[in-house]
Order: structure tokens, then sequence, then C-alpha cells
């Protein structure tokens, strides 16, 4: 049945979460040397900064990133979508984001097994206190270091285009999806990032028959 097929094929997705997080950090072992010394040339301690985050089925994690802004007291709720011209963010902070190695620190939260390489971005506690029935089937799968909201514009997307994409991932995840998105973030990671008009579309027309139409307004059931 499809459920226990869903169910093997999550067995083979965490085995590829394995393997790969695995290789990469190996791989990428001496860039993350020369990076933790660039930060601490450029802005001294932490190296690492770490963040509460609320992962699959509401369970808490620390996530790990490179340090790219100025140690700073603002919450994660009131910084918002943080771009490379934000004041607070460092020089190297500027590099690291553009070409996303602030995010290779989280191959160890995929490794420990509270991320997955693609999923949903993993959420801040404040918002999830807050989230609707809609935005909670988020939390049905993994986060992910990358997604499809990721690769179909971002940062450059409403916080409610974001949602209705990763909820369109989840109930179509295969590891076919996957391995598209993959495919897609070395062209967002080289190129940048755009909106893709087509996945938002199909998404918000999905999120209409889950009776849903953002936050402006909910329908009375």
């Amino acid at each position: 049945s499809m459920r226990t097929n869903r169910a093997s094929m999550l067995k083979v997705k965490r085995m590829i979460d394995i393997i790969v997080s695995i290789s990469v950090i190996t791989i990428s072992l001496p860039l993350m040397i020369i990076v933790s010394l660039l930060i601490l040339i450029d802005d001294g301690w932490p190296v690492f900064l770490k963040q509460k985050r609320i992962g699959q089925n509401f369970k808490e994690f620390e996530l790990l990133k490179f340090r790219s802004m100025k140690v700073n007291n603002i919450p994660v709720e009131q910084m918002g979508q943080v771009r490379e011209d934000n004041l607070l963010v460092t020089r190297i902070g500027r590099i690291i984001r553009r070409f996303k190695i602030d995010e290779l620190p989280q191959l160890i939260n995929v490794l420990l097994g509270d991320m997955s390489l693609v999923g949903p971005r993993p959420t801040v506690p404040e918002q999830v206190k807050r989230y609707t029935d809609f935005e909670k089937l988020r939390l049905k799968m993994k986060p992910g270091i990358t997604g499809w909201a990721q690769v179909n514009g971002n940062t450059q997307l409403s916080w409610d285009e974001r949602i209705k994409l990763d909820v369109w991932y989840i109930e179509h995840w295969s590891l076919w999806l996957d391995f598209i998105i993959v495919i897609k973030t070395i062209k967002v990671v080289l190129f940048g990032e755009r909106p893709v008009t087509k996945a938002i579309k199909e998404a918000k027309d999905f999120a209409v028959r889950f009776n849903w139409s953002g936050r402006e307004h909910t329908h009375s059931a």
C-alpha cells in the first residue's frame, strides 16, 4: 500500500541523509576550517550560531549555522528575512550567505537526525505557537537544509506562499521530488533566487482544495 511504501521510502531518505551528510562534511572540512578562521579574524567568537527550532512532530532542537551577523539579541521573529545588505551582516557573512556556506553546519543536524537534506525550513518556536492547522502540516516531516520553497523563490516569496509550497511538498513527497529539489538548489546557489510562478500557483491551488486561502481571512468550515 501507499503507506508502507512511503515508510520504506522514508527509510531510504534517512540512509541518503546519513551517507550524503558524512560525505559532504568530510569533503567540505577544509572549507569549514577556513570559514571558521575567517569568522574569528573578522569578527571574533562565536563561530557557530545555535538557534532553537521546531522539527518534525513539534520536536525542539538546536540548529547550527556559521555566524554571519554581528552578535545581537534581536529575536529571530523581529529580524524576519535577513537580506545580504542588512547592517548586522559581517563582511565574511555577506560572502558565506550569498553562497549558502553559512548553512553547511546543518549537515551535523542532518547526521543527528533532527533534519533531513530536503524538507521545509525549520521553524522558530514563537511561530509554531501561532500555527493554524494548515501550517502545522509543515511539521509532518523533518525540516530540511533545502526545500521546495527554497528552490521556488525563497526570500522573494511571502510567508504564506512559502507555507503553501512546504505543505504541497509534504503531500506530494517522493525520493524523485527530493532529487529534483537538490538539482534546483545547485541552480539557485549558482544563479540566485527567483520566484517560480508555476510551482507557486500549483501550491496555491492545492491549498484551496484544503479549504485554506491564507492568513488574511479564514473560512468558516
